[in-house]
């Protein structure tokens, strides 16, 4: 098959140069539910070749109203896995590599985070989206950081702003508190994706959530964290393709 084919529409947009960028570009993407499934296909889907996904969870039902990859016929499934084969129908040719590991203080090292051009956060656990807040922002690679894209309904409200002036987002509150508590602090600015809505839940679930074993969880829909997805995707893109 040829990517000329496949790449038309977005060749018009960035060119030739700006294509050849995006096939250079190293890009690691932690997180690979509501917001990092669409963050990922809307990356491979522009010309973005080489692309690692990292994510400890498998498919539950309880994906399916917001995960790309969360179906019936893929329940069980690592999201890794599921996801990469998406991608990999999409562009056979793009280097996709799939780790279904949790990123924390035991593992950091491994993922060499120096080794990437773009890095991509999409974790929900606080202490491991600090640490690679912190991890990240000592590198030479770009950082995009997706906030709090729960108790949201209105996409009107979602917006990109630099991690210290993020408003209304309890998530960024949440990271801000910490850094200021431990005394450590991001190495530089970077962007994130955000919303300053937030509604409440109106019911509870019945049973504990199939992956965090915890008996409440925040109610999210598609059409938010699709978005969240997509716009991480675009800092990238600009950022790869600018003159």
């Amino acid at each position: 098959m040829d990517n000329n084919d496949i790449f038309s529409r977005a060749r018009l947009l960035f060119g030739e140069a700006g294509m050849k960028r995006l096939s250079e570009s190293k890009v690691i993407l932690f997180g690979v539910g509501g917001v990092g499934s669409w963050c990922a296909e809307a990356l491979v889907r522009s010309g973005i070749v080489n692309l690692t996904i990292v994510d400890c969870d498998s498919v539950c039902a309880s994906n399916i109203n917001r995960q790309l990859m969360a179906l019936h016929s893929t329940l069980g499934e690592p999201k890794v896995e599921a996801l990469k084969a998406r991608l990999l129908d999409i562009n056979p040719n793009a280097n996709i590599i799939a780790r279904q590991e949790v990123f924390n203080t035991e593992s950091a090292e491994s993922f060499h985070l120096d080794s990437y051009d773009y890095i991509i956060d999409a974790i929900d656990s606080l202490a491991d989206k600090a640490l690679l807040i912190l991890l990240a922002t000592r590198t030479k690679a770009h950082l995009f950081s997706s906030m709090g894209a729960a108790l949201k309904l209105d996409p009107t409200r979602i917006s990109i702003a630099e991690f210290w002036k993020v408003q209304g987002c309890p998530l960024a509150r949440a990271l801000r508190q910490r850094f200021k508590r431990k005394g450590e602090f991001p190495a530089r600015k970077f962007k994130c994706v955000y919303s300053d809505e937030l509604v409440t839940n109106k019911g509870e679930l019945d049973e504990p959530d199939d992956n965090s074993g915890r008996t409440r969880v925040n109610g999210s829909l598609m059409h938010i964290t699709s978005i969240f997805g997509a716009m991480l995707a675009s800092l990238v893109l600009r950022s790869a393709t600018a003159d």
